[in-house]
């Protein structure tokens, strides 16, 4: 990842994790159907606010070769705190998935989303514990990009107000729209067209 496209990365995903951060701290900040779901799911709503945010804040910095190669004492305590908190913001999404607003087809949507974002980071994490660095990176690099559809999510559904479409309509679409695109631009960067050609010897 170029310098400047990992700084936006880094600002916005800093921004949105602040951002459930104070959610989770503030009383009554927030939406008001966080403040209802959270009567009724208290735990789930905590540890999906509190994983993905820890998971967003921590998740972009291991996107930063300099870290990687410089300290990687830091990258592999960093990344240790990444698999935590999706597990736990996971295991929070899929509890909460079920009682979505607008009904089954984002329930669906963030459902999927949540197994995907967890199978995805344990793959990458089997990967690291076997010694094997390029599937590792592989994985890892879809995770964050499920990570981040916390980010695309807070900028679709602005963009849908403003642009008129009734939240009803809206709201189920971007249930996916918010994480498919992300993993396809994650499938394109790891494909083989990135990947080192391998020699074979004559």
């Amino acid at each position: 990842m170029r310098r400047p496209t990992w700084l936006l990365v880094t600002v916005m995903a800093s921004t949105v994790a602040l951002y459930a951060a104070l959610v989770l701290l503030l009383p009554g900040f927030g939406p008001h159907f966080i403040v209802v779901r959270r009567a009724v799911l208290p735990l789930a709503v905590v540890s999906h606010l509190a994983g993905g945010a820890l998971a967003l804040a921590v998740g972009a910095w291991q996107l930063n070769a300099r870290l990687r190669t410089r300290h990687i004492g830091v990258h592999r305590l960093m990344g240790r705190a990444y698999v935590i908190a999706v597990l736990v913001g996971g295991l929070g999404a899929l509890l909460l998935a079920p009682h979505a607003q607008t009904g089954a087809v984002a329930a669906v949507g963030f459902g999927v989303l949540a197994v995907t974002w967890l199978v995805t980071t344990l793959r990458g994490y089997l990967a690291i514990r076997g010694g094997d660095e390029a599937v590792h990176r592989r994985w890892m690099t879809r995770s964050y990009a499920l990570t981040f559809a916390a980010v695309t999510l807070r900028i679709y559904l602005p963009a849908s107000a403003v642009l008129g479409i009734p939240f009803a309509i809206a709201y189920p679409v971007i249930a996916w729209l918010c994480w498919v695109p992300n993993l396809a631009v994650a499938e394109w960067h790891v494909g083989p067209r990135h990947r080192p050609k391998r020699v074979v010897a004559a």
